[in-house]
């Protein structure tokens, strides 16, 4: 006998837009220096001045035709393509143009969740200009941000985050793409299964084995099955290829850094146990700093001595950290320069800051029109 079953819930009351900036740091540097647009264009330090380390944050369309994309090893990246033209990247003008990227979304809305320094969700079901239409909402934020700041981004527009996060990586660059709740299955079915958000390159061989190369292949296949193969993925796919995502959109801060601290009851006294505390905050920065996917460049190292007067330095590094050895071995250094272990230390803390996402997918031809790329013909 099998158990009842409860109807699927769709909420098709929102309107939800998810905005994402086209080629983000390669466009900045290509709106800033015109000629770079010419060239394979490679956002790293140039291998030659790192002694082979980094890796590429993105790279614009001519440098992608060589095989060049995000996370790829820098020196690799300059065997691919030798003449490319190797930018270290300004993190802090991203950052910048993120913000006011984000001041023209609080022009409409401030139901706002940032996914990254390049892309947003905004519910605008209810919103400042009181416009019913929130594609005229998108059009009007394409509109500003190309006559504000010079770039383009692309808008998808839809009931749900999901549809909203497809419609936008439909047409890049520039692209505007409205999912209704009428063409949300048909657009669903139509789409290869490595499109779905979520389904990444390990799992695709898995699904091309159970015969499911499509939306369409993914609908017919049952909830159970889908578990079975899949876990809690397999649940939520099965609810997404009906168009079905009731995540609302989470209005949260952006975080400015990544830390943890210990208090010890008997302060700490050799410097043995110091470098051993010290390792496994470390290891627990590393892990919540892949939880939140994020590098940063700034290490801080806070100590509280059993007298309670309290210590703090930082160190700011060229090049993005994140892994658990790098994070402990700068804060071994700056333990060095402070110690002071003769008076017992009662604190440690190790935090992560100056942060960036960990990687940036968007490298697509940010070239335009002179003119505004947005306004009907």
């Amino acid at each position: 006998m099998t158990g009842l079953r409860f109807p699927l819930k769709n909420d098709l009351s929102r309107k939800i837009i998810h905005i994402d900036m086209d080629a983000f740091f390669a466009s900045v540097e290509e709106r800033d220096n015109p000629e770079l647009a010419k060239h394979p264009l490679v956002i790293a330090r140039h291998p030659s001045d790192t002694g082979g380390r980094g890796v590429v944050t993105t790279a614009n369309y001519l440098a992608r035709k060589y095989g060049i994309h995000s996370a790829m090893s820098a020196q690799k990246a300059y065997e691919l393509c030798p003449h490319a033209v190797f930018v270290p990247g300004n993190h802090q003008k991203y950052r910048e143009i993120s913000q006011k990227v984000r001041e023209i979304f609080q022009r409409y809305t401030e139901l706002i969740e940032p996914v990254s320094i390049d892309e947003a969700y905004l519910d605008v079901t209810e919103n400042k200009i009181n416009s019913k239409s929130a594609m005229k909402i998108a059009k009007m934020i394409q509109h500003d941000i190309w006559q504000e700041l010079q770039l383009t981004c692309s808008a998808g527009v839809s009931y749900n985050k999901f549809l909203a996060k497809l419609g936008s990586d439909f047409q890049k660059p520039r692209g505007l793409t409205v999912i209704t709740p009428n063409e949300a299955v048909s657009f669903l079915k139509a789409l290869p299964i490595e499109k779905f958000h979520g389904v990444g390159k390990k799992t695709v061989p898995r699904m091309h084995e159970l015969g499911i190369f499509t939306g369409a292949d993914l609908y017919e296949k049952s909830e159970m099955e889908l578990m079975q193969h899949f876990g809690k993925m397999g649940y939520s796919l099965y609810r997404k290829v009906r168009g079905i995502h009731n995540s609302p959109v989470s209005v949260t801060r952006e975080r400015k850094s990544v830390g943890k601290e210990h208090t010890y009851g008997h302060p700490l006294t050799t410097e043995d146990a110091c470098l051993t505390q010290l390792r496994r905050l470390s290891e627990e920065v590393e892990t919540a700093l892949k939880r939140t996917q994020k590098h940063g460049k700034t290490i801080v190292l806070k100590i509280r001595y059993a007298d309670y007067t309290t210590v703090t330095k930082r160190v700011t590094l060229r090049e993005y950290i994140h892994k658990k050895e790098a994070i402990f071995s700068q804060a071994s250094l700056i333990w060095e320069e402070i110690m002071g272990i003769e008076k017992g230390i009662r604190l440690l803390g190790v935090t992560v800051t100056n942060l960036d996402p960990l990687t940036y997918e968007n490298i697509v031809l940010p070239l335009w029109e002179t003119g505004d790329p947005y306004q009907s013909s």
